[in-house]
């Protein structure tokens, strides 16, 4: 996945998918996020439901293959995290969308699957699926505004940078994705709300986002906007390791660590890049 060898990477998910236990799929005795739920059925001419099991950055990331699975199917149903609701309403490709209670999960259709296994699913490549445009209103910002994202929650806090190290970026207008108060000069010092519709329009609104792996480099990359992404030295299988490009995003750069845990490296190559362009003053 990393090298971009996707033909390869199915492969590999074939096998494992043969080897399963079909009494293991969608275990309830397993947290959400580490169930498997597609058992290899067909899925063409079928009504379909598509559960949303993992991060708000998955759904966001893997959302693009909804369309080419509406191709296929008679119908799509997706079970989808209710913070990510009203940002898909209205989304190419599906037909039913519903808030995912975990207390109350949809019960099976025809087909069942994790909206991470619809690439294994549909062959697909992301330069199969482009990204549909999201209907979203972009917020009213000083021209070059640069939004911030530094945090990435209790999931990996490798992938985090301390909050102060941003400081010297802050040239011009900045503005904070996180919650809760910073002391960086930002142009909202109290932070971002947990409000999904709010945090897009403000993506939206800026010239350039700069943030760490979660799900705001999600949003910035369906969202198209350019977005820089800084990952630690050995990232998520999503990113790549060599070179500064992803397919998954052709708005986005890559900043990676040079070793573990050197973030100063990092910040000096995005200050180097942050003066040496012209594009926060430029984009829109």
């Amino acid at each position: 996945m990393r090298r971009g060898d996707f033909s390869a990477a199915w492969s590999i998910a074939e096998k494992a998918l043969a080897a399963r236990d079909p009494a293991t799929r969608d275990d309830p005795s397993l947290p959400y996020h580490l169930r498997w739920v597609w058992d290899g059925r067909a899925f063409d001419g079928q009504n379909v439901l598509v559960r949303c099991y993992h991060g708000l950055g998955d759904t966001l990331m893997f959302s693009r293959f909804l369309p080419l699975l509406a191709a296929r199917a008679a119908r799509v149903t997706v079970e989808m995290q209710p913070h990510l609701v009203p940002l898909f309403r209205g989304f190419p490709g599906i037909d039913r969308l519903v808030p995912f209670d975990v207390a109350r999960p949809l019960p099976p259709h025809d087909c069942d699957l994790e909206i991470m296994e619809l690439p294994l699913a549909l062959r697909a490549a992301p330069s199969d699926a482009p990204i549909p445009k999201l209907d979203v209103t972009r917020a009213a910002l000083p021209t070059g505004t640069m939004a911030l994202c530094w945090g990435a929650g209790d999931w990996d806090p490798g992938r985090e940078v301390p909050e102060g190290m941003l400081a010297p970026l802050c040239t011009g207008p900045a503005l904070s994705l996180m919650p809760g108060p910073t002391a960086l000069p930002v142009l909202n010092p109290q932070g971002c709300p947990l409000d999904i519709m709010l945090t897009a329009r403000l993506v939206a609104g800026s010239a350039l986002v700069l943030t760490v792996d979660t799900m705001i480099a999600h949003l910035a990359g369906v969202l198209g906007r350019p977005v820089w992404l800084m990952l630690k030295h050995d990232p998520d299988w999503r990113w790549p390791v060599p070179g500064t490009r992803t397919p998954w995003y052709p708005s986005m750069r890559v900043f990676r660590q040079p070793a573990p845990g050197d973030w100063t490296s990092v910040i000096a190559e995005v200050a180097h890049a942050l003066k040496g362009t012209e594009e926060r003053r430029t984009m829109t």
